[in-house]
């Protein structure tokens, strides 16, 4: 298979994610649906569509968006401790037959804002033990009839999910994307996802994950077709090296000062994956020719962490290391995201489908 190659659309209840322009109804449907048309006409294949609450609702945006395009694939980031298994897996069934196949689930499990929406499991081993039965029932729901099921946390009786997802292929539902950097979370991974997203690590980091989740899934066992990779990652792409370097710096400056960033999530800080990257600056300001941490220290987090940056040929090139050690999936993004959506997938894209 070709490389896969997403971007990102904010749903925010306020504007200016990132750094992004602040514009009137950023939220609106006509404005987010310019967005993934930008993307159909500039060489994407979609979008990851974030989750969290006091977020516009992340699966009802997938839903009006896919209605607006045609090609666009909805990369649908969903909680396990906001959806039940079987509402969940009818639900995407629904949105993928209606869409003839569009829909891909990128499943989290860090942490949130659990008691605003009645979840209590606050221990990192149980949740992510529950996300393991979520996907072994989910993947069920899509490709079984009758499914009997009983777990510590979920359970279902002679359920069958009449609305199929769409067969295509070597697809028989959509593609199941994962993340976590915890020894709980790669076992995860290791036995039960399609696709482990990383976040955006040295070469070397990304390497040894890759090895260490290959080995553990062949320890336990796994049942499915091999566990696929991707990266998820800030991309800072300018005409030149010099120009992106500036203003590469130049954000950096505005988030020291207080501007363009965002406040440090406590969640993240948590979470095992973003305190790899967040002591990545202890190693240098810059790593692997242009991968640039000094974001992470004023409040950089998530894809904002750690970005790459250059030239569209430095930092394809850049991917096409990571792609040499096996990441085939790839969620890029920069801001203003409208006007980098066309920026890139005009000088970036191109050098990465050849």
């Amino acid at each position: 298979m070709g490389l896969e190659l997403l971007w990102y659309i904010p749903n925010q209840v306020q504007p200016g994610h990132r750094g992004d322009d602040v514009v009137t109804d950023h939220n609106s449907l006509p404005a987010l649906t310019g967005h993934a048309r930008a993307l159909e006409e500039h060489g994407w294949d979609g979008a990851l569509i974030g989750t969290g609450w006091g977020r516009p609702d992340t699966f009802t945006v997938a839903a009006a968006l896919t209605a607006r395009t045609t090609t666009f694939q909805p990369l649908i980031a969903i909680r396990p401790g906001y959806w039940r298994p079987a509402n969940f897996a009818a639900a995407a069934a629904t949105l993928d037959h209606l869409s003839e196949g569009r829909v891909m689930v990128n499943v989290v499990s860090g942490r949130d804002d659990l008691a605003a929406y009645g979840d209590s499991e606050t221990d990192q081993g149980h949740r992510y033990a529950r996300t393991r039965e979520f996907l072994r029932i989910v993947r069920r729901l899509w490709t079984e009839e009758n499914v009997t099921y009983r777990g510590e946390h979920f359970r279902v009786s002679d359920a069958t999910v009449a609305l199929r997802p769409v067969v295509r292929g070597e697809r028989r539902h959509p593609r199941l994307y994962f993340g976590g950097a915890s020894p709980a979370a790669e076992e995860v991974a290791a036995t039960e996802a399609d696709v482990q997203l990383f976040w955006g690590e040295p070469l070397d980091g990304v390497a040894e994950r890759i090895a260490r989740l290959r080995r553990l899934g062949e320890k336990l066992g796994r049942e499915h077709a091999p566990l696929e990779f991707g990266l998820r990652v800030t991309t800072l792409v300018r005409d030149t090296a010099e120009q992106a370097w500036a203003d590469a710096e130049a954000k950096v400056a505005d988030m020291a000062a207080g501007r363009g960033g965002a406040p440090r999530d406590r969640n993240w800080e948590a979470a095992v994956g973003q305190r790899r990257l967040l002591d990545l600056a202890a190693r240098g300001d810059v790593l692997d020719d242009n991968l640039y941490t000094a974001p992470g220290r004023f409040g950089g987090g998530g894809a904002g962490t750690t970005w790459l940056v250059g030239s569209a040929e430095e930092v394809a090139r850049s991917l096409r290391r990571y792609e040499a050690l096996g990441i085939t999936h790839f969620v890029l993004s920069d801001t203003p995201y409208l006007r980098e959506i066309r920026r890139q997938g005009e000088r970036l894209l191109p050098l990465l489908r050849r």
